[in-house]
């Protein structure tokens, strides 16, 4: 079975960096009915976080985010790759942007029990459609 490498769009909250802080973000995701097909978070300056969420429902995010008071951002755009695991696996992706020229801003991946992978890739705005077509996603 080939990857899957699809263009996803995500927005990002910043909140407080402090316990608890993430666990009211997630309940009122879930109170807007919101599904993830991923996440990630990181501190960023000023004692905050960075929280992105990839979904099919920025409409949602933006709901919730504004009735919490949460800076929320404009659309952004990444790449989701999905595969079988398999020593490797990620290479071929990163393989084909530096044969493109194309610097890879920020990489997330995770692999499951099952035999699954799952990966999200940031590059430039600039560089988004060339690296679509270097990674041929749909």
């Amino acid at each position: 079975m080939a990857d899957r490498v699809r263009k996803v769009n995500y927005c990002y909250v910043t909140v407080p960096g402090r316990a608890g802080k993430g666990a009211g973000v997630f309940a009122a995701l879930k109170e807007a009915g919101v599904n993830l097909m991923a996440f990630t978070g990181f501190p960023v300056a000023g004692g905050k976080a960075q929280l992105d969420f990839v979904t099919k429902n920025l409409g949602a995010v933006r709901r919730a985010a504004a009735k919490h008071g949460w800076p929320v951002s404009a659309a952004k755009k990444a790449f989701l790759v999905q595969g079988k695991d398999r020593p490797g696996a990620v290479a071929k992706h990163f393989a084909r942007l530096g044969d493109a020229k194309i610097s890879v801003t920020a990489a997330n991946a995770i692999a499951t029990d099952d035999g699954r992978y799952g990966m999200i890739i940031w590059v430039k705005p600039k560089d988004y459609a060339r690296a679509a077509k270097a990674l041929d996603a749909k």
